[in-house]
């Protein structure tokens, strides 16, 4: 029985889906990004870190397409067996949309976005050898969307009937755990791979609309993502790979 509700939930998305159009806020389940912090075999024990990137992504259900260029300058530290890093981004993006109808009320082709906001991240560690293990760690980002896309969702919620999360404020929470480590020979060339399960937090109208036949749990688990990043620095320049509900690519510099 529970494997038949199971799949009457999951055909009932689908249909609804295909008919439907799904309008969330351009950064939802991407505002958090991976964030730089000195290894304990650094010399220095605080950094300053500044890079661009580009990020691709679609929306919950794979309807539209979005893209955008990101700013990150971040300050990170290092103590005995604990590191820190905060800082702050900006964001400038389209969103294209999929709709094929132009006679629909809702129809557009895209609209800009645009974003700024603050990161935090800390983590214990452990060290053997020529790795850190950051096997305990949280992440935060705040972020406030502005521009054409955000103003559509705000008409489009007030207008009534369409499924819209019309947040612009989203404030994001997570775990991590990541293992870092420089070459053999070479304290220089540093990696980390690191993995986050996180939410965004607050009230997201969707819940009472297009997700209204589910239970409390199933929402709850329709907002936690996951991400995988690939940190990369050769001695000062460094680059970053992340892959979850996105693509996002950046190249940045340590002072």
């Amino acid at each position: 029985m529970k494997i038949k509700s199971t799949c009457l939930v999951l055909l009932s998305i689908i249909l609804l889906t295909s008919c439907s159009h799904l309008y969330e806020p351009a950064l939802y389940h991407q505002d958090i990004a991976y964030q730089p912090k000195p290894a304990s075999f650094d010399s220095v024990k605080m950094a300053t870190y500044i890079s661009g990137g580009l990020n691709m992504n679609s929306n919950t259900y794979l309807n539209d397409f979005l893209i955008s260029g990101q700013f990150n300058l971040s300050q990170g530290y290092v103590f005995n067996n604990f590191n820190l890093a905060y800082g702050a981004f900006g964001v400038f993006g389209d969103y294209q949309s999929d709709q094929t109808n132009r006679s629909a009320p809702n129809y557009f082709n895209n609209k800009s976005f645009a974003a700024v906001g603050g990161r935090f991240s800390a983590n214990a560690f452990v060290t053997s050898g020529r790795t850190d293990f950051r096997f305990i760690g949280v992440e935060m980002a705040y972020s406030h969307e502005y521009g054409d896309y955000a103003s559509y969702r705000q008409t489009l919620n007030s207008q009534g009937g369409y499924f819209v999360d019309p947040r612009t404020n989203l404030f994001t929470i997570g775990l991590t755990s990541e293992v870092y480590f420089h070459n053999v020979n070479d304290v220089g060339f540093q990696n980390g791979i690191r993995l986050f399960l996180g939410s965004t937090l607050g009230y997201n109208e969707l819940n009472t609309t297009f997700f209204t036949n589910q239970t409390a749990i199933q929402r709850t688990f329709n907002g936690v993502f996951p991400k995988v990043s690939y940190f990369i620095k050769i001695k000062d320049f460094f680059g970053t790979v992340e892959a979850g509900q996105n693509f996002f690519i950046r190249f940045g510099y340590k002072f």
